[in-house]
């Protein structure tokens, strides 16, 4: 049986504002998921979003360094990593001290490289990672103990 032409046009007209719906919530939800408040409301990030508020990148956000930067390799990294650290969240076994995984620190330090192309011009590549020397940006890992918010509580 076939359809009159003006359901046809309906029909696709409605497929479109259902595809144009999905995608605005997928870029929404990617956009929000970047942020440093959705990174710090699990209370085992909240020091690393606070030192990197207080750090020359507070305007990067989170997943500017630490997720690809081209689409569906983000969306897959971060479906990935998100679930990981729910079934960390929820069931434990979460470090003292949160170090990358070997994938998050590849793009890491491709996501140095991508924004410091020139300063890495200029820099021999005796180590195979930017974090193996500037392993305190932006976290500043090195702040006082003093300054932490452990210390105060």
């Amino acid at each position: 049986m076939v359809q009159p032409p003006g359901r046809r046009k309906v029909a696709v007209f409605v497929m479109l504002l259902i595809g144009a719906g999905i995608y605005a919530g997928m870029a929404f939800s990617m956009k929000a998921t970047d942020q440093a408040e959705f990174c710090g409301s699990c209370h085992v990030m909240y020091e690393y979003v606070r030192t990197h508020q207080m750090s020359a990148h507070a305007q990067v956000a989170c997943n500017e360094c630490h997720a690809p930067d081209t689409a569906v390799p983000k969306m897959m990294f971060k479906a990935q990593a998100g679930s990981w650290h729910m079934y960390k969240n929820t069931f434990g076994g979460i470090a003292d001290v949160i170090h990358a995984q070997e994938n998050s620190r590849e793009v890491i330090n491709q996501s140095c490289t991508n924004c410091h192309t020139m300063t890495n011009l200029n820099v021999a590549d005796s180590l195979e990672n930017c974090t193996d020397c500037h392993r305190s940006v932006p976290h500043m890992s090195k702040l006082p103990i003093s300054q932490r918010r452990v210390a105060n509580e």
